[in-house]
C-alpha cells in the first residue's frame, strides 16, 4: 500500500509540473547569478574642429640715442624674435589639441604711422596684435578699432597713463608701467636701508616722466629725494666726462644716485666719475627689467636655451615681452580652444588665468587696468641681483600689487 501511495503521490507531482505554464517555471526556478558586464572604456575627450590664431605684431623703431656704442647696437630681430619663439611654445601644446598659431609682422620706421599697418594686419585676419609703439599711436590705433573684436596687447609702451585716466578696454598690458619698475627699485633699496637719494632726470618728456615715478616710489616707501639735477650738458660731455660729472655731482650727502635716462644720453658716463664714491641706479647701473639675460633660476636657463638656439643671441627684455604676449594667447587658449578673441580676453582676465613667466610665482592681468602684475628683475650688466617684490611688503592680495597702481590707487575708467 505504501508503495502504491508514493506511486500516486509521484504521479501527481509530474502531472503539476507538466500543467505549469513554462514562464512560471522559470520563475520557480532559481535564478543564477548575472555575468559581470565588460567595463565600458571611457569616452575620450572631445577635440573640437582646428582652431587658427592669427597673431600680428607691429613695431615702431625708437628714435636712437645720440651716441651709440657696438656693444649697445639693438639686434635687427629685437622683439620679433620672441614673438617667434612664442609661436613655437604655443605649438609645443596646442598641436595636440588642433590649435594652430601663425605670425605676422609689420615694421614702421620712427618717422611713420603704425595704423596703417595695423588695418594691414586686421585685413589680413589677425584678432591679437602687439603693438611696440609710442603712447599717443597706441590710443589711436586703440579707439580706431574700439568697436571691433580685436584684442590689441601692449608689449612696449611703460607710461603710466595708458594704465590710467588713458586707459582702453580693449588693450591689455604685457610690459611693466615705470611706476612698476621703480616701485621695483625702491623696495630694494629701501631693504638695503638706502634711503636718500640724488636723483639726476635728462632733458626727454619720458627722462620727466621716469623721475616722476621715482618721486612717487619714494614717498610710496619712505625714502627721501635729497637733491634733485636736471642734465644740461648734452652728449658731448662723454668726452669731457671726467670733469664735468664730478662737477655736477657735488650736491651734498646722499646713499645713491638715481638716473632717469631712457634714451642713453649720459647714464652711462656718471659710474666711477661722480664726485662722491656712491653706487648708480634706475635707467642705468642697477636697473629694474621685466628680463635679462643673465635670469636662469626657476626653468628661465631653459627659455634662454631655446631662445638662443632659435636667434643666435641672448634675449633682451623686449624679446622676453613678446614672448609672454604671443604666450599669453595661447595659454589662454589652450582652456578655450576657441580662436573668438572675446572668449580669449575673458579667460586673460578670470580668476583661475596665470601665465608662467620663469620668475617663481605665475603673472596674471588685473581686472582694474589690463596691466601684467609679475616679478621685475633687478640687474646690472652682467647679474642678476634679486627680483622684486621684496620680502616683507605684504598685501592683501597678491605682493605683485605693491608694484605700480593698486585698485584703490587707479583712475582707469575704460572707454
Amino acid at each position: 500500500m505504501m508503495r502504491m501511495a508514493g506511486a500516486v503521490g509521484a504521479t501527481l507531482m509530474a502531472m503539476v509540473y507538466t500543467s505549469v505554464p513554462a514562464g512560471a517555471q522559470e520563475a520557480v526556478a532559481p535564478a543564477a547569478p548575472p555575468a559581470s558586464p565588460p567595463l565600458a572604456a571611457k569616452p575620450a575627450a572631445t577635440i573640437g574642429p582646428e582652431q587658427t590664431f592669427l597673431i600680428g605684431v607691429v613695431r615702431q623703431l625708437p628714435e636712437p640715442p645720440p651716441w651709440v656704442a657696438p656693444l649697445q647696437m639693438p639686434p635687427d630681430d629685437l622683439g620679433i624674435a620672441g614673438a617667434e619663439l612664442g609661436i613655437r611654445d604655443n605649438l609645443t601644446s596646442g598641436r595636440f589639441l588642433k590649435l594652430d598659431y601663425k605670425l605676422s609682422s609689420e615694421i614702421v620706421p620712427t618717422d611713420g604711422d603704425p595704423l596703417p599697418a595695423v588695418q594691414k594686419l586686421v585685413e589680413a585676419g589677425n584678432r591679437f596684435i602687439l603693438l611696440d609703439v609710442p603712447p599717443d599711436a597706441l590710443l589711436k590705433i586703440a579707439d580706431n578699432y574700439k568697436d571691433r573684436d580685436i584684442v590689441f596687447i601692449n608689449v612696449g609702451a611703460t607710461d603710466d597713463r595708458l594704465r590710467q585716466k588713458d586707459c582702453r578696454a580693449n588693450v591689455f598690458h604685457i610690459a611693466p608701467s615705470r611706476s612698476m619698475l621703480t616701485d621695483a627699485l625702491a623696495q630694494f633699496l629701501v631693504t638695503k636701508r638706502w634711503q636718500n637719494w640724488f636723483l639726476m632726470v635728462g632733458r626727454t618728456d619720458n627722462d620727466k616722466l621716469y623721475g616722476e615715478a621715482v618721486k612717487r616710489s619714494a614717498k610710496k616707501f619712505g625714502a627721501k629725494i635729497v637733491a634733485e639735477k636736471t642734465w644740461d650738458y648734452g652728449p658731448d660731455a662723454r668726452a669731457t666726462a671726467q670733469s664735468e660729472v664730478p662737477r655736477g655731482t657735488q650736491v651734498g650727502e646722499y646713499d645713491l644716485l638715481i638716473v632717469a635716462d631712457e634714451l642713453g644720453e649720459f647714464g652711462d658716463i656718471l659710474p666711477y666719475n661722480t664726485w662722491l664714491p656712491r653706487p648708480i641706479a634706475g635707467t642705468q647701473g642697477l636697473m629694474a627689467l621685466s628680463w635679462h639675460p643673465t635670469m636662469e633660476n626657476w626653468g628661465a636657463s631653459q627659455l634662454q636655451s631655446r631662445f638662443f638656439k632659435q636667434s643666435k643671441r641672448m634675449m633682451q627684455p623686449l624679446d622676453f615681452q613678446m614672448w609672454q604676449g604671443v604666450f599669453a594667447v595661447g595659454s589662454a587658449s589652450l582652456k578655450t580652444r576657441n580662436s573668438d578673441p572675446a572668449k580669449i580676453e575673458a579667460q586673460l582676465l578670470s580668476p583661475d588665468y596665470d601665465l608662467p613667466v620663469f620668475k617663481g610665482v605665475a603673472a596674471s592681468f588685473r581686472s582694474w587696468d589690463h596691466q601684467l602684475r609679475q616679478p621685475i628683475l633687478l640687474t646690472h650688466a652682467t647679474n642678476t641681483v634679486t627680483l622684486s617684490p621684496q620680502a616683507g611688503f605684504l598685501h592683501q592680495t597678491s605682493p605683485l600689487d605693491t608694484l605700480g597702481f593698486d585698485r584703490p590707487e587707479t583712475l582707469c575708467k575704460f572707454q
